[in-house]
């Protein structure tokens, strides 16, 4: 019976931490750049004991154990905007953004002027090109990002937007604020870093479908909980019944 409480409580926390995910994702549904994640798990196996006196032969018992939480890095749908400052990367690629906690990266593409003159996300963090922050003189007008990630002014370039891709995506870490961070160094995009101007990049997160998961997470949750109730309150009616044998 201790068993079948353990398992089942496993089973609950998975469950509790995929509704987690679920709900970062659907919150996330109109951020731009956002890139999903999902829950994946695994079995674990108790370790088995033996013995020569055991009337039974041991039987395989199976607890639910996080096996993390995979990013999802397909594209989403590529928005036009209109606006000069905005761009969509094609591909696998990353901005480079300066934060208070050092360099970051994100797919969000929507930048503006600030007003010290830096190019900046809606976050205020400081957009890197490859020698640095991009900034604008006052009188500079006309600023504009092409396909390849150079900033344009009617005074001339203004730099170009450093773009840098990962062997393994899955090592990126949410850090808040639609940003990433790596233990690994990143590699520069190259040829491969292309852009899309005047539009952004929406969240790959599909509503349906997220909303098809939660309804069936949720059904699995009640469902082991009510198990869980009914092995507890089995529990405490054997212990009554063997209390009352104990005292007759």
């Amino acid at each position: 019976m201790e068993n079948a409480l353990l398992v089942g409580l496993s089973r609950q926390m998975a469950l509790g931490r995929e509704l987690d995910v679920i709900a970062n994702n659907m919150a996330n549904v109109t951020t731009n750049g956002f890139k999903a994640r999902s829950a994946r798990f695994q079995d674990h196996l108790m370790a088995k004991a033996s013995a020569d006196a055991f009337s039974r032969p041991d039987r395989r018992l199976d607890f639910v154990i996080d096996a993390g939480t995979p990013l999802d890095t397909s594209s989403g749908a590529i928005e036009t905007t209109g606006n000069p400052l905005d761009a969509a990367i094609k591909g696998d690629s990353f901005f480079v953004v300066q934060t208070q906690a050092g360099e970051r990266y994100t797919r969000a593409g929507a930048f503006q002027v600030d007003a010290t003159g830096q190019l900046v996300t809606n976050d205020g963090n400081s957009v890197l090109g490859d020698a640095g922050p991009i900034t604008f003189a006052p009188q500079e007008t006309g600023a504009a990002i092409g396909p390849d990630g150079t900033v344009t002014t009617t005074q001339g370039p203004r730099g170009k937007l450093r773009l840098v891709r990962f062997d393994d995506v899955r090592a990126l870490r949410n850090e808040g604020a639609n940003v990433f961070s790596s233990a690994s160094a990143p590699q520069p995009a190259g040829i491969a870093g292309r852009l899309e101007p005047g539009a952004v990049e929406r969240s790959n997160v599909r509503p349906v479908l997220e909303m098809t998961r939660l309804m069936e997470v949720n059904r699995a949750y009640s469902s082991v909980a009510s198990m869980i109730g009914r092995m507890d309150e089995l529990k405490r009616s054997a212990m009554s019944r063997l209390a009352d044998t104990a005292n007759s």
